[in-house]
């Protein structure tokens, strides 16, 4: 009995449970369908504000950076022109030395010897040429008055000849003894700073041979050689061609050494200007550059030979150019470069932006030069690109320099 009592109980327990949930599952349906009769509030957005600047058109003159090495003015290998026993050597490695100065002493003793032997044979055939004179003016007078037979006379002339032909041929040995003897002073071709010596005291020397007694450079001026692709040189000759760029008042180039630093004048510390020389008239074929030769001035001895550097080259200048900075274009959807233009709309300070492709011709100073797309006058937006969107209604505030306006949302 008491155990179908305790589940009746339960029974009665869980309907009501059953009762309360289906009661509340109704109360909340009800809420919903109540909030989805209610009227929805519009919310609408503000214009975002973005910063513009007018558009200039203003001279500019185009430079262009490029690698570059050194290469000195000259450079002479100091070689042997007889060979011998090097004896001395009459410089310090890294002075500079004057062309003509003496470098090194080769053994002169042998050379001395054949000197003096060529000597010694050319006053020998000196003192016999008095004797065949006399001989051969006595017979050609004698032979005058039929006193001795025209054979004996035509002998004397013949004897004179042969003389004189042995005393040109022992000056002309006497000459080369003279020259190789002086050649056993090695002197310095040209003028400049002279590199380590690659042979010491007590080497055997051969006449021109392979390895070089030392290395003459001159660094002051210095050539600073530079590399252009050609591509960049006949884009930039059919700028001149068709007038788009002119030809600049003064073509010259300045340097940025490998630490970064620009290279000055010592003196004055401002920017040395070097002088355009030429350009190479074949392209390198492994490279597809041309090499363009630029001299500078060396004081100090600041620019060596092999060293690297940035040059900049004076291309050109064009009179009305439109440069824009580089964060204001965008791409479109076909990634050619876009930029956004504000109109004037109804309401003051509110602009309506429109976006323009722009054809860029290149960078120059941080900035993009366009070619076409955009006109002097034109409001450019500047600041804010992320924010707008192809016909929408921004805030537009002139751009100051100290201004930057976050592109986030």
């Amino acid at each position: 009995m008491t155990v179908c009592l305790q589940k009746i109980f339960a029974s009665a327990l869980h309907l009501r449970s059953f009762l309360l949930s289906a009661w509340g599952v109704i109360i909340i349906v009800g809420c919903l369908n109540a909030c989805e009769h209610e009227p929805k509030k519009q919310v609408v957005a503000a214009p975002p504000t973005v910063l513009y600047q007018t558009v200039k058109a203003q001279k500019v003159i185009l430079t262009r950076e490029v690698p570059g090495r050194v290469s000195p003015l000259r450079m002479a290998y100091v070689r042997p022109q007889v060979g011998g026993i090097l004896q001395k050597r009459h410089f310090k490695e890294g002075m500079t030395v004057q062309a003509g100065q003496p470098l090194y002493q080769i053994d002169p003793a042998p050379y001395r010897a054949t000197r003096d032997n060529a000597l010694a044979n050319l006053e020998k055939a000196r003192a016999r040429e008095d004797a065949a004179k006399r001989h051969m003016e006595r017979c050609i007078l004698l032979a005058q008055s039929n006193a001795v037979r025209k054979q004996e006379r035509d002998e004397a002339i013949a004897a004179y000849k042969q003389i004189r032909a042995e005393i040109d041929a022992c000056e002309e040995l006497l000459a080369t003894a003279e020259i190789n003897l002086g050649y056993t002073s090695v002197k310095a071709p040209v003028g400049g700073r002279i590199g380590r010596s690659y042979v010491t005291e007590g080497a055997l020397l051969t006449p021109n041979q392979e390895q070089p007694l030392a290395v003459i450079r001159q660094l002051d001026p210095i050539f600073v050689d530079v590399t252009q692709s050609s591509a960049e040189i006949v884009t930039l000759r059919q700028a001149f061609a068709s007038g788009a760029l002119q030809r600049p008042d003064v073509a010259r180039v300045r340097l940025t050494l490998e630490n970064g630093s620009p290279y000055l004048n010592p003196r004055t510390n401002e920017p040395v200007d070097g002088e355009l020389l030429f350009s190479e008239i074949a392209t390198d074929p492994e490279t597809g550059t041309v090499t363009i030769r630029a001299r500078f001035e060396n004081p100090d001895g600041l620019l060596l030979p092999g060293m690297y550097v940035r040059a900049y080259l004076v291309e050109g200048k064009m009179e009305k150019a439109i440069s824009i900075p580089q964060r204001s274009v965008g791409r479109d959807m076909r990634n050619r470069p876009q930029v956004y233009v504000l109109e004037a709309s109804d309401t003051p300070n509110i602009f309506i932006a429109k976006p323009r492709l722009v054809f860029i011709e290149r960078d120059h100073k941080g900035q993009w030069l366009v070619r076409e797309g955009l006109k002097e006058g034109e409001l450019l937006l500047v600041e804010g690109l992320l924010k707008v969107r192809p016909g929408q209604k921004v805030i537009g505030k002139p751009f100051k320099p100290t201004e930057s306006a976050s592109e986030e949302g």
